[in-house]
């Protein structure tokens, strides 16, 4: 069944005249016959009854009315749809992130994105550095935000957002009450860390930090699990580490600054080459959302975020983490 027969069909059906509705679709009349006559053939009834006086709608012509608009109107939308997700104004993006990015980046991210490309359906899980790079190397995630660099060339990134790592401790651990330690002060306590191959960036930073102050971090458990670290900290007296957004977030905890030095850690937004026209879509949200990060009034100043026009890089107000 050919698109242009049904387009004549419904011609003749709101015209009732064979001349009206041949001059309406720049045709011949007995082109106009010709598709008509093919129709029918094909859907094996009459439907259209026409003697020298009138042109009208057999019963099944009625019927068959109304699956016709729904046809074209199906093939239209089709189309529309096609040729947005080509251009990146519409389809479905999965995007993974972890937290700092799901409270300071996204948000602003996303409202641009829904503002200027209403039809694009952001899907969102937040993970893990590790998880979500395999998800991005199997195609499950599009875009992630993850701490650090990815560890393939693989994929490609861009740094958005510097994350500075707190100490957590148990209300009523000996730090609980201090307004910041000596990152040196670790070494006479018991430290709850990330096994690596959950967040490298997060791990190396540490150990980095630790290197710095010349100490030796008494590790006492690597652990997976944000709930079961949560737990830990706040029922032993050991020291764990997180960003401000999932410090605050632990009951019974208290989130300490560390200081000589300062712990960092970037997160960087990454993905798989080449970019799609939705990534690009969702990247120039981010970039058009980075005037909202530097008004953020939570920001403490000197980190850094990269403009995704790829001209300079911009030293911006940033939340530490």
């Amino acid at each position: 069944m050919e698109f242009r027969h049904l387009v004549s069909f419904l011609a003749i059906a709101e015209e009732v005249h064979f001349g009206r509705a041949a001059r309406r679709l720049n045709l011949t009349q007995p082109s106009l016959s010709q598709h008509l006559a093919r129709l029918e053939r094909e859907v094996g009834v009459k439907l259209v009854a026409r003697n020298s006086r009138e042109v009208r709608l057999t019963p099944a012509g009625q019927a068959f009315r109304g699956e016709a608009k729904r046809i074209l109107e199906l093939k239209r939308r089709t189309l529309e749809i096609t040729r947005d997700t080509a251009a990146g104004r519409a389809g479905r993006i999965n995007i993974g992130f972890n937290l700092p990015a799901g409270h300071r980046i996204l948000p602003p991210t996303l409202a641009r994105l829904h503002a200027s490309h209403p039809g694009v359906e952001p899907r969102l899980w937040e993970r893990r550095t590790g998880p979500q790079i395999k998800s991005l190397l199997s195609g499950e995630l599009d875009v992630g935000f993850i701490f650090g660099l990815p560890p393939t060339s693989s994929l490609q990134s861009r740094e958005v957002l510097r994350v500075r790592i707190l100490a957590v401790v148990g209300e009523h651990h000996e730090w609980a009450g201090r307004a910041q330690v000596p990152f040196g002060d670790l070494e006479r306590q018991p430290c709850l860390l990330f096994h690596r191959t959950q967040c490298p960036a997060f791990y190396d930073t540490m150990s980095r930090s630790a290197d710095r102050a010349g100490i030796r971090l008494r590790v006492v458990a690597e652990v997976d699990d944000p709930g079961a670290s949560a737990l830990l900290v706040t029922t032993r007296p050991v020291v764990g580490f997180a960003s401000r957004e999932r410090a605050l977030g632990i009951a019974g905890a208290r989130a300490v600054p560390l200081v000589d030095p300062v712990p960092s850690v970037p997160v960087h937004v990454v993905w798989r080459p080449p970019r799609t026209r939705l990534v690009e879509t969702l990247l120039d949200s981010l970039e058009s959302a980075e005037a909202d990060l530097c008004h953020d009034p939570a920001v403490a100043a000197g980190e850094k975020i990269d403009r995704f026009s790829g001209k300079h890089r911009s030293d911006v107000s940033m939340t530490a983490c």
